[in-house]
């Protein structure tokens, strides 16, 4: 849907054991190619003593920039299987690492293939996933009367409220994607009979997470 894409919002890490080597993923939210850069020189000197750091990378909200790294492993056994993995995924503003520590028994190409598309999923396993929607902030005025018809129709379409302040009247602020904000203001007019107005405060880029609304 137009406006809405998976990102990383919390990096995590995970391991893999394949005939002694071990492979272990490291991921982490990134906005620029720069980021990414500087993710993937960290990793390399915390695991200096690695024999390979293997990474990819997909930025943007159509996956504009995108690389990755086989770091002196076999072309295309490592870098590209991790990348296809975050294609396969859809999942944007992302950078993984996978560190290979090499356990005496060559893998061959299908056997690395597996280790390293294997880790990124275990990596991706233990890191926080949200979609990101691109929406307006809506602030409803009512009165005291047409707030349960304002609550029954933020509840009937799924949103979640922002902010209720109480006053002489009540503002509910509220999060409410491009595609449902007509539909919204509609419903709202037409449950409170135009008593209630909507105020538009602009474009913001939210995700939810456990039920609660997160600003991106």
């Amino acid at each position: 849907m137009e406006g809405r894409y998976k990102i990383l919002y919390k990096g995590g890490q995970g391991e893999l054991v394949e005939k002694k080597s071990r492979f272990i993923a490291t991921t982490r939210p990134v906005k620029t190619e720069e980021e990414a850069a500087a993710f993937v020189e960290e990793i390399k000197k915390k695991y200096w003593d690695a024999r390979h750091n293997c990474y990819a990378y997909v930025i943007g909200e159509r996956g504009e920039f995108c690389r990755c790294s086989d770091d002196g492993e076999p072309a295309q056994t490592a870098g590209r299987p991790m990348l296809n993995i975050l294609l396969g995924e859809e999942i944007r503003d992302v950078c993984v690492v996978v560190t290979r520590y090499f356990g005496g028994t060559l893998l061959g190409t299908g056997g690395l293939v597996r280790a390293y598309s294997g880790a990124v999923q275990e990596g991706l396993s233990n890191s926080v996933v949200v979609e990101k929607i691109q929406g307006r902030k809506l602030r409803i005025l009512t009165d005291y009367n047409g707030l349960g018809k304002i609550q029954y129709i933020v509840g009937q379409m799924g949103f979640t409220v922002l902010n209720t302040e109480y006053t002489d009247q009540v503002a509910v602020s509220l999060a409410v994607p491009f595609d449902q904000v007509e539909r919204f203001k509609v419903q709202v007019t037409e449950q409170t009979n135009g008593k209630a107005l909507t105020e538009d405060e602009g474009v913001l880029y939210y995700g939810v997470i456990d039920n609660k609304i997160v600003l991106l």
